[in-house]
């Protein structure tokens, strides 16, 4: 460097090292140490810097779903203020209002931790323009920044550590406890087995294929070489055994937590771990790996997306399996969401009076819309009022109590594989022979069957139309995945709201939804009404709703 003697560039010069300084650091954080486990401590400085009253700044590396109130949740990209780095595994951080403990290993920390190095590199370019300055910047930082084929190496390597290291974890599960869970058999059931581990076992051999698929697409000698996209791609169906697992995971939270309060399966539990000579983890710590792992492919893929040249021969493939990896991941959130809802549904069908015929669950697993409209059937061309719940493969229909608005009965039920939605225009019906407005039909593929279904507004009438549409498009999107409950989480989900609805209490529906009700003021059809007359739907004036929004004003519970 030449001699400085202004003030000015002294100042500017020792702000560059310092950045430097920190890139160094943190670039030997995350790539000296690919082991994610042992990331956390290389950083024996960063609870001394928050204990001196420095704001730190970490970056998600992966979404971490929390199991415990106290963890905080987060997705990748999000920025977390670290509060307590203490605990080398776990830190404590914040996220707007939200508190709690995350792990170490799920995040790294921001280069700069005022702005990304990106703005702070421009600013001090803007502010030192000459060519001679510039020369000395790069200088100083050029040693510091990897060059592109230097950070895909970085990824590669990553992605394969990674892969090694859940290998790993993997097996101990299968050999550490697995195999000897299976050898005491006056202590487990092989049913109690499959709720805990699920479909680990099928895991572990895909997970087997799909290393040696890594590993022979691995350039040892110039990792940044490597064709991996390809595998991914060739997988990508495989990697759908997941879904099975993350649906079963909080059912093995549940067994394993009422096992744990028994001695016995404590200290078997540990000794297994200890024979394995396994890491300081319990059991639902290993459990829920690979919940964590299916969701890490997508930000590994778009990191190694972004450090390949567009003319490497790996990119498209890198690209194509990124966008596939995508697409699993939204599968098994999607279902993963119907799953948790099941229980929401069967507490929902145990407040209908006079419920006749099948559990809802038996056919259906997701409640797509609901609302009042006005009911004719044929023969008898009757109007009635009814509150109507639309499901995959069905629509359940119930009366309102005439004393107390807040209780339903069951009417019926309509299945909506045999039924073809009619949208019927304003004026004369002709099976019905009735004038209508903001009608709908459905009519049996047989044909022996027809309801006429009657709105108030014109809006809504489009949203049942958007709603059954929507019930087919998820009907044939579960055939073409694959998607069903099985027979034990339906009877699970009937059993837990049978305990939320003991015999001979009232039933009633949430005070929420009762205050609802008492808001709307439906318009009454007198008796005398010509049947030439227009009918029309009182429906609740509400936005369009998910599924946790309407359910959560139609379920009830006990008084």
């Amino acid at each position: 460097l030449r001699p400085v003697t202004a003030p000015k560039e002294y100042s500017i010069i020792q702000n560059i090292v310092h950045v430097a300084i920190t890139i160094l650091q943190c670039m030997l954080w995350q790539v000296s140490t690919p082991c994610p486990q042992t990331r956390a401590l290389s950083l024996p400085f960063l609870p001394q810097l928050i204990s001196d009253g420095s704001v730190v700044y970490a970056e998600a590396l992966w979404d971490h779903v929390t199991m415990d109130d106290q963890e905080l949740g987060f997705k990748a990209g999000d920025v977390i203020e670290v509060v307590d780095a203490t605990n080398k595994e776990w830190w404590w951080g914040r996220i707007m209002d939200s508190e709690g403990w995350f792990p170490a290993s799920f995040v790294r920390l921001r280069v700069n931790q005022d702005e990304p190095i990106e703005e702070y590199l421009a600013h001090l370019e803007e502010t030192h323009a000459g060519e001679e300055d510039q020369a000395g910047l790069g200088l100083l930082l050029g040693p510091g920044l990897p060059c592109k084929e230097q950070m895909r190496t970085n990824v590669i390597n990553e992605i394969m550590s990674t892969e090694r290291d859940y290998i790993k974890h993997l097996k101990d599960i299968c050999e550490g406890y697995i195999k000897q869970c299976r050898k005491r058999t006056d202590m487990f059931t092989e049913e109690q087995l499959r709720t805990i581990f699920g479909n680990i076992e099928e895991i572990y051999r895909f997970q087997r294929k799909f290393l040696k698929g890594l590993e022979k697409k691995f350039n040892k000698e110039q990792p940044h070489l490597s064709e991996i996209g390809c595998c991914f791609l060739d997988h990508q169906t495989d990697f759908q055994i997941y879904s099975e697992y993350c649906n079963n995971h909080p059912n093995a939270c549940v067994q394993l937590s009422k096992l744990m309060k028994v001695n016995k399966y404590v200290f078997f539990f540990e000794a297994c771990r200890l024979l394995q000579k396994m890491i300081d983890i319990s059991l639902d710590g290993f459990l829920l790996t690979p919940v964590q792992k299916i969701c890490k492919y997508p930000l590994q893929l778009a990191e190694l997306l972004k450090y390949t040249n567009p003319q490497h021969r790996d990119y498209k493939d890198v690209e194509a399996a990124l966008n596939a990896m995508k697409n699993v991941a939204r599968l098994i959130n999607e279902r993963k969401r119907r799953l948790e809802n099941i229980d929401k549904i069967a507490q929902w069908q145990s407040s209908i009076e006079d419920w006749e015929g099948e559990d809802v669950l038996s056919r259906s697993s997701d409640l797509i819309f609901s609302g009042e409209l006005t009911k004719l059937s044929q023969p008898q061309a009757k109007s009635q009022q009814r509150m109507f719940f639309l499901f995959d493969h069905q629509m359940v229909y119930c009366k309102k109590d005439l004393l107390r608005r807040d209780m339903l009965y069951y009417k019926g039920r309509m299945d909506m594989d045999h039924m073809e939605v009619i949208d019927v225009e304003d004026g004369k019906e002709k099976d019905f022979n009735i004038s209508v407005k903001n009608a709908l039909k459905l009519r049996s593929l047989a044909g022996d069957e027809v309801h006429l279904l009657c709105a108030k507004k014109p809006e809504q009438k489009q949203r049942w139309l958007r709603a059954f549409a929507d019930e087919r498009r998820q009907v044939q999107h579960d055939r073409e995945t694959g998607f069903s409950l099985t027979e034990v989480q339906k009877k699970q989900a009937m059993l837990n709201a049978c305990k939320s609805h003991p015999a001979g209490k009232p039933k009633a529906v949430t005070r929420p939804y009762y205050d609802f009700l008492l808001r709307q003021k439906h318009p009454s059809l007198p008796t005398a009404l010509p049947q030439q007359q227009v009918f029309m739907l009182a429906e609740p004036k509400r936005k369009t709703s998910t599924f946790w929004h309407n359910i959560g004003r139609l379920t009830p519970f006990k008084k």
